[in-house]
């Protein structure tokens, strides 16, 4: 589930015990007709490096770090977005990288990726032969919808619509029929190697003001009685008050790409509903201009999040066969009050129901797949719950052990260097007001959180998925990663 988890205080889901573990004060009234809403985003020039010697892993022949998501993140941690000319240049660096890759043909509906033979080439990385494209990026896979355990070969199979890959204007590596973003193999694994420590709190990124800043805010609001004669003056004077907001991410390493993928999707999940930034969707407006005049609701600070449903795993009788079914992801709301001294008091009942920000969280849901054909961070989300979903799988199910196969070499950091990014630790905040309501209304807060392993718990026998693994390891070919 992708949920926001404020502090490690805030009350938690139980899940049952089978791997399963998941984890304002009102301000013054104004005379002028204004809702005044402070996300933590920004908009800025910056450009996100690897570490240089970091940035030679896989043999030297990782060339795809840098910028995820439209964001970048400097060597101080700050999070900022990138401009168009800043992704622009992403945009080429990566298409020269792919200049010469070859992964297929177009679009296939369900490309068979070898672990087994994924590990030969993290073998041969590692002796100075640099990595393809189709090893990166799993063959062009754009999800894993299945896997296969295949004993004969001693291997796992992984398998799902796949595309050839190309990059797009925002400098994303993309299926060039589709437009979906491709799986990292980057991604996998780092949920390999971080799965079994995210059993107790799941994987996460939250951005929230500090204790301090909501303190400041709350005085500065007591002493404003209008918006005073220049708006922006004061818009500037509650960013500050505010100040920089803290990015935590759990679960994952900081450094890793996995993570700067959930804290690009909540960085642009809370400029789309602050109206930071267009959604290029008609029907999805900002939450704020969802805010009607008069409004007396503004006491509260809405959060947003996304949680991802699944239908339950379909499996064969021997376990040997998976599929992962019906995924869809949903943004939630709740309403988080403030006491005086930037505290918050959360839960059930703890402040009333925002209806605006539900209408717009049901919005956000009916249209995601929309905003992510436009926005590739948020499909880019999907994927990383799909890897790590099948990483909790294979790693709670024993499926190397029942295929023989040795994953450790995926899982040695001395064998397979991943590159490393700066860590992110601090959005600037940013004010936006539109002249409707009748208090001030500030958002400042949100996150995401999944737990995997509460999917990969969920099963359910299923004949028709045999078949599947019967075709794949029949049309295995005798080299090569990756077959249709």
């Amino acid at each position: 589930m992708f949920r926001h988890t404020p502090s490690a205080s805030s009350p938690q889901r139980a899940v049952p015990d089978v791997r399963r573990r998941s984890v304002g004060r009102p301000g013054p009234r104004c005379r002028r007709m204004m809702v005044v809403a402070i996300a933590g985003a920004v908009i800025g020039v910056a450009c996100a490096r690897c570490e240089p010697a970091a940035a030679q892993g896989f043999g030297g022949g990782f060339g795809f770090g840098g910028a995820v998501g439209g964001i970048a993140i400097d060597a101080d941690g700050i999070v900022r977005a990138l401009d168009a000319k800043a992704s622009e240049s992403l945009a080429q660096d990566r298409r020269r990288a792919l200049a010469d890759a070859t992964i297929g043909t177009g679009a296939a509906p369900l490309r068979k990726v070898s672990l087994a033979r994924v590990v030969a080439a993290i073998h041969a990385a590692a002796e100075g032969r640099p990595l393809p494209p189709e090893v990166l990026f799993l063959g062009g896979l754009e999800r894993i919808t299945h896997v296969f355990v295949d004993t004969d070969a001693h291997d796992i199979v992984l398998a799902g619509p796949a595309d050839t890959p190309t990059v797009d204007a925002g400098g994303t590596v993309v299926g060039a029929t589709s437009g979906r973003p491709l799986v990292h193999l980057e991604d996998l694994i780092v949920a390999l190697r971080a799965i079994d420590a995210a059993r107790a709190g799941g994987m996460k990124c939250s951005i929230d003001p500090t204790p301090e800043g909501i303190a400041r805010l709350q005085a500065f609001l007591k002493t404003q009685k209008t918006i005073g004669p220049n708006p922006d003056a004061t818009l500037v004077a509650m960013q500050n008050a505010l100040g920089p907001q803290r990015v935590t991410v759990g679960g994952v390493p900081g450094d890793s790409r996995f993570a700067r993928v959930l804290v690009a999707a909540d960085f642009h999940l809370k400029r789309l509903g602050m109206g930071l930034e267009p959604s290029g969707i008609p029907e999805l407006p900002s939450y704020l201009s969802l805010v009607p005049p008069g409004a007396t609701s503004a006491a509260v600070l809405p959060r947003f999040w996304l949680e991802a449903d699944y239908e339950p795993l379909s499996r064969d009788p021997d376990e040997l066969a998976w599929r992962i079914n019906g995924r869809r992801m949903r943004c939630r709301t709740e309403n988080d009050l403030v006491s005086a001294d930037g505290g918050r008091r959360t839960g059930p009942g703890a402040a009333g129901q925002d209806a605006q920000a539900e209408k717009w969280c049901g919005l956000m849901t009916t249209h995601y797949d929309r905003v992510a054909a436009r926005q590739p961070v948020f499909a880019e989300l999907v994927t990383c719950v799909d890897v790590a979903v099948v990483a909790a799988l294979i790693h709670g199910r024993q499926l190397a052990d029942r295929a023989g196969l040795d994953l450790s070499p995926l899982l040695d950091p001395r064998l397979a260097r991943l590159p490393t990014y700066d860590v992110p630790t601090s959005v600037p905040t940013v004010a936006h007001g539109l002249k409707k309501g009748s208090r001030w209304v500030v958002s400042a807060s949100g996150g995401v959180l999944f737990q995997p392993w509460s999917f990969a718990a969920d099963t359910t026998e299923a004949g028709d998925v045999a078949a599947g693994r019967t075709a794949a390891v029949a049309a295995r070919p005798a080299a090569g990663c990756w077959w249709d």
